[in-house]
């Protein structure tokens, strides 16, 4: 067992439970990311099942990467859980410091991925420019309604998973979009509780989620082997273009009440600390929370490049 991809996984979880930061962008920072997408593409593929008929369960079990899937995953869950109850807490008593770290988070992420271009043409600046503004614009789009329809559920959880496994977009974000955050979420919590109706929403949330993964994992891998320049042009502008939805200083513009009675914000504006209303700045915490967030990327960058000297040499 590698408590490495444990925690991995873990930081995987807490970023998808926040809208605005994605697990995928953990992911690619940690060095993880092709391997994840390998590993989907071919548990969901017919590589794995062939192998399974012909050879058995353990051959499969080695073809899908099946050690390094459970981990990552098992560390997920922890990380939502911990989410769920520690950060959920740290948002509404101290939401600027949060979302300070989460912005620092990823403009030092922005900086690692745009790294990995090789080569800059009209082509990868082409294509940075409309993945920051795409993100952008998904930041200022008014949410809709949430429904516990199936069917809705269903096809919130195959858009959702998407932006999981892609850098700079975050799932949890389009669940806000698509006004099913506070109903996937509150299914998840109505499950220890035995709530009517929270293991359909649940389940058909997962087989959503199973069916995105397999559309979009094959095609991400696709892209990153042949046009791999423009892909991380593209995830490089939407980190960028997702910055607006970091920024820590916000102030609601509309509001709307959510299943659990509470008042929460719709669409936002983002002002300087002096007219910030909706608490304490704590502008010195969260030039901290922002320098921190910028130094993990660096330091986690540090360390994989360090391992790779030495397993080199």
């Amino acid at each position: 067992m590698k408590i490495s991809l444990i925690l991995k996984g873990m930081a995987m979880g807490i970023a998808e439970a926040i809208p605005g930061v994605s697990g995928g962008t953990i992911a690619f920072i940690t060095g993880i990311y092709e391997r994840l997408l390998e590993s989907i593409g071919s548990i969901l593929g017919t590589r794995v099942a062939g192998t399974f008929k012909r050879e058995g369960f353990r051959p499969a079990w080695h073809a899908a990467n099946g050690a390094f899937l459970l981990q990552l995953g098992g560390g997920m869950v922890i990380g939502l859980a911990f989410a769920v109850k520690v950060i959920t807490y740290l948002l509404e008593n101290y939401p600027t410091v949060v979302w300070g770290f989460f912005f620092g988070l990823i403009i030092s992420s922005a900086i690692y991925v745009g790294r990995q271009i090789r080569g800059w043409s009209s082509g990868t600046v082409t294509f940075l420019i409309v993945g920051a503004v795409v993100a952008y614009l998904l930041t200022t789009i008014n949410p809709l309604a949430g429904s516990t329809s199936p069917l809705l559920v269903f096809f919130s959880g195959t858009v959702a998973i998407s932006a999981l496994i892609l850098p700079g977009v975050s799932g949890s974000f389009i669940l806000v979009l698509l006004g099913m955050y506070t109903v996937v979420f509150g299914a998840v919590q109505g499950l220890t509780s035995g709530e009517d109706g929270a293991l359909l929403i649940v389940a058909c949330f997962a087989a959503g989620c199973l069916v995105g993964l397999a559309l979009f994992a094959k095609l991400l891998t696709w892209t990153f082997k042949t046009y791999p320049n423009r892909t991380f042009a593209l995830l490089t502008g939407f980190m960028i273009g997702s910055l607006n939805k970091l920024w820590p200083w916000r102030n609601a513009i509309t509001t709307r009440t959510n299943s659990s009675g509470e008042v929460v914000p719709v669409l936002e504006a983002n002002v300087l600390p002096a007219h910030y209303l909706g608490g304490e700045p704590y502008v010195i915490a969260v030039i901290i929370a922002v320098l921190i967030g910028l130094a993990v990327v660096f330091l986690l960058e540090a360390t994989a490049t360090e391992r790779k000297e030495q397993t080199a040499a």
